[in-house]
């Protein structure tokens, strides 16, 4: 047997780690594999990676279950390199009598980063409308009432069952906590949730208390005990369905409520005539239609925001919370926030302070079509320096944007609406926008956050001064 261990590969700037959310058709141990195969759909903090096999052979191991984190360069299959359809898969090993006690898992460590001798693996940028697969750390379901009696001090705080076997445990009153998993991956089978309920009376309980799990991020970074729904009447339960936290809505949950709760938020609103703007986009449409360009206002704005970062170069800066140091940035890679059926995304113009207007519509056009229909590549999600989000559709007052962390500052624009506004010393219909800033506190202070959304206010009301800061 040529046993092969295939370790997570670096998929991605900045990524430590995956959670698997499925394992893709055909994969399963004894499985045959053939090179460049889809293996597992991983999510990073980034985007949904379909991992491929770089080589052939016969799957001897998983390196996890579906919703379990996974360390870059830690095992993700054991492939038997020799094995092939032609030749029979070993034998299972026989079931013992009763399963053992099986101790909470160890955390996995990292691995050494591979051999440079091996076959690279390759990743590629797949987000998903619905992502299947449990989540980290989804909660399992209370029990309705705790049993008579336990067969063993057996305890997990984390027990891996379906759905199905989850609804069996409550409608018979077992703490799936309590169960020893005798599934593939140490999955709970509906069996065993059987046999719970067939342990004779003097079974002693288990002895102790669990551990308590991780408590998730936000309540890491609050500090505040984690929220208890309290518990609803039999016809109220009939009413609620619950939803792993899961995919790409999971990080964003995590990612907001880091910045929420590491940045010192604070917001700035003021608003915009934008007449001339609108009256220079009529003038260069046709231009732009010529050439087969969709021109918005959105490109108009991320030069202006360019400018003006060039003029305030704190506000394209980010803090390194590793090292403590301010990390000032002199490139301009402009995040725009897109929602999408998985989620908000946040795909990347890069450079755009090198692009014309022109160049920069043909992005936000190419980026936005590629991250609704999921075919968005990690590294268009990745590298910002600044971010701009959109309410126009919506309209609204105005709002109080959320950091895209680390970066320290973000700009959120409205809808356009026409308003009396005074020129010259006469009141006149003018074409009014708000825009709302939100800025790290710890890094930008006040008036500098006021001084930057002036200059793109300043910008924005007389555009032609654009052309002049190109490069």
């Amino acid at each position: 047997m040529a046993r092969w261990e295939f370790k997570l590969p670096d998929i991605g700037e900045g990524v430590a780690e995956g959670e698997i959310v499925a394992w893709c058709d055909g994969i399963a141990i004894g499985a045959d594999v053939k090179a460049d195969q889809p293996l597992a759909e991983v999510m990073t903090d980034k985007a949904t990676v379909t991992i491929t096999s770089p080589k052939a052979g016969r799957l001897l191991e998983l390196g996890g279950a579906v919703g379990e984190v996974i360390k870059v360069h830690s095992k993700l299959v054991v492939l038997d390199l020799a094995g092939g359809a032609d030749e029979a898969p070993a034998a299972a090993p026989a079931p013992t009598a009763a399963p053992a006690p099986a101790p909470a898992p160890a955390p996995k460590a990292v691995a050494a980063p591979p051999s440079t001798s091996e076959p690279a693996a390759t990743a590629v940028g797949d987000i998903k409308e619905t992502l299947p697969g449990m989540s980290r750390g989804a909660p399992a379901a209370a029990p309705v009432a705790a049993p008579a009696a336990a067969p063993s001090t057996y305890f997990s705080d984390r027990p891996l069952a379906t759905p199905a076997t989850r609804k069996l445990a409550r409608d018979l009153g077992v703490d799936l906590r309590t169960v020893p998993p005798t599934g593939p991956n140490s999955r709970i089978t509906a069996d065993d949730v059987k046999r719970r309920t067939e342990a004779p009376a003097s079974a002693p309980a288990p002895a102790a208390a669990p551990v308590p799990a991780a408590a998730p991020v936000a309540t890491v970074a609050s500090g505040f005990a984690p929220n208890k729904i309290a518990a609803p009447t039999p016809a109220q339960e009939a009413l609620e369905e619950r939803t792993p936290l899961k995919g790409v809505r999971k990080k964003i949950f995590e990612g907001m409520a880091r910045s929420k709760h590491t940045a010192a938020h604070f917001t700035f609103v003021e608003e915009c005539d934008v007449s001339a703007l609108k009256d220079l986009r009529a003038r260069l449409r046709p231009a732009a239609d010529a050439q087969g360009v969709k021109l918005t206002f959105l490109p108009f704005i991320v030069k202006a925001v360019v400018a003006a970062l060039k003029k305030h170069p704190s506000l394209n800066s980010a803090f390194d919370e590793s090292t403590q140091e301010l990390v000032q940035r002199r490139y301009y890679n402009i995040g725009i926030a897109s929602s999408t059926p998985a989620g908000l995304m946040v795909p990347v113009i890069k450079d755009a302070d090198r692009k014309s207007i022109l160049d920069v519509a043909r992005d936000i056009a190419r980026l936005g079509d590629a991250t609704k229909e999921g075919k968005v590549k990690v590294e268009d999600l990745a590298g910002s320096t600044f971010t701009i989000t959109s309410l126009g559709a919506q309209g609204g007052l105005f709002a109080t944007p959320i950091l895209n962390f680390p970066e320290v500052g973000i700009l959120g624009i409205h809808q356009m609406k026409q308003k009396p506004v005074v020129k010259d010393g006469q009141i006149v219909i003018g074409e009014v926008m708000l825009l709302s800033l939100s800025f790290d506190h710890r890094i930008i202070d006040g008036h500098v956050g006021a001084a930057f959304a002036y200059e793109i206010i300043g910008f924005l009301e007389n555009p032609d001064r654009l052309f002049l800061e190109m490069a």
